[in-house]
């Protein structure tokens, strides 16, 4: 942490211990601030990731219980200081009845956020809306991509039915909302009576339901859940109750654009990364677009 930085954290809280930085990414750094009863964070947002701190404040102020509280912020500078949301989820396990728990809770923040979308893009939030998609599929397949010729030959053939599959999503009426694209179990926080939501700044403008990719990913890959376990099944019917009903058929197209949608905004940071981190940033973006193919072929 900078001179300045530290002087402005200094003059919002009175620190009993020293500052220390916990996270340091290209994209973001984070450090943890010793305050008298507890702990406080400060996170400093590079300008990839720059609208982190208006987004924050604006969801804080709207959903207290289920965002991390805000202790101060300056928008100009990139810097938030945050109070502790909790346990981390994945401590816990990242059981999935957490999420049964959860769900719905962020369901009812993105239905009531769909009237902010406006707001929140020209607050400089990515637009990601699915009328939007087809364009960055292009974009995506124009670029030097971490697969082999025939997995990029593969996406190549798939952009006529992604362009299907977005003009279906989009006709289905589900509102834009926030979609906070990064949603797993080290970003969920178990409070006292309440589950909150950290580290906004991979969200986007998009079809709200794309949220549960990442979620879903996670219980794959850390609790070695089957695909077909019943669990994902009733995990989705949680987050789509608040929706309403019939919504079974939007929420899996929304899964299967979703995969590209995420790959999208890996794109947008790796636009900004230095070289030594492209190698693991590459087997991340790898895995995404593979998962997204074999979701997208899936019946």
């Amino acid at each position: 942490m900078d001179t300045a930085a530290e002087e402005w954290v200094r003059a919002q809280v009175t620190p009993v211990g020293a500052i220390e930085t916990v996270h340091e990414r290209p994209w973001a750094t984070v450090s943890r601030v010793p305050v008298a009863g507890g702990i406080a964070w400060f996170k400093e947002c590079a300008p990839v990731q720059g609208f982190e701190p208006r987004l924050t404040v604006a969801l804080s102020s709207r959903w207290p219980d289920r965002v991390t509280e805000v202790l101060a912020s300056d928008a100009s500078a990139g810097w938030l200081l945050l109070g502790d949301a909790g346990t981390q989820v994945r401590t816990l396990g990242n059981p999935p009845s957490v999420w049964l728990s959860a769900l719905p809770l962020y369901a009812e923040l993105q239905r009531g956020e769909a009237e902010h979308v406006d707001e929140h893009l020209a607050r400089g939030v990515p637009d990601l809306r699915v009328s939007k998609l087809p364009l960055r599929y292009d974009d995506l397949v124009s670029r030097d991509l971490p697969l082999s010729g025939d997995e990029i030959e593969s996406l190549r053939r798939f952009a006529p039915r992604f362009g299907e599959m977005c003009a279906e999503l989009d006709a289905d009426g589900v509102p834009p909302s926030v979609q906070h694209d990064d949603l797993h179990m080290n970003n969920l926080y178990v409070g006292e009576g309440s589950w909150r939501v950290i580290d906004w700044g991979d969200t986007s403008i998009s079809q709200p339901f794309m949220s549960l990719v990442i979620t879903f990913r996670f219980l794959e890959e850390f609790n070695h859940l089957r695909p077909d376990d019943p669990w994902f099944a009733r995990l989705r019917d949680a987050y789509l109750e608040p929706w309403g009903p019939g919504l079974q058929n939007t929420f899996d197209l929304a899964m299967r654009v979703g995969g590209f949608a995420r790959a999208f905004a890996l794109i947008r940071v790796r636009d900004v990364l230095p070289p030594d981190f492209l190698t693991a940033f590459d087997h991340d973006l790898a895995t995404v677009l593979r998962r997204a193919l074999t979701a997208a072929d899936s019946p």
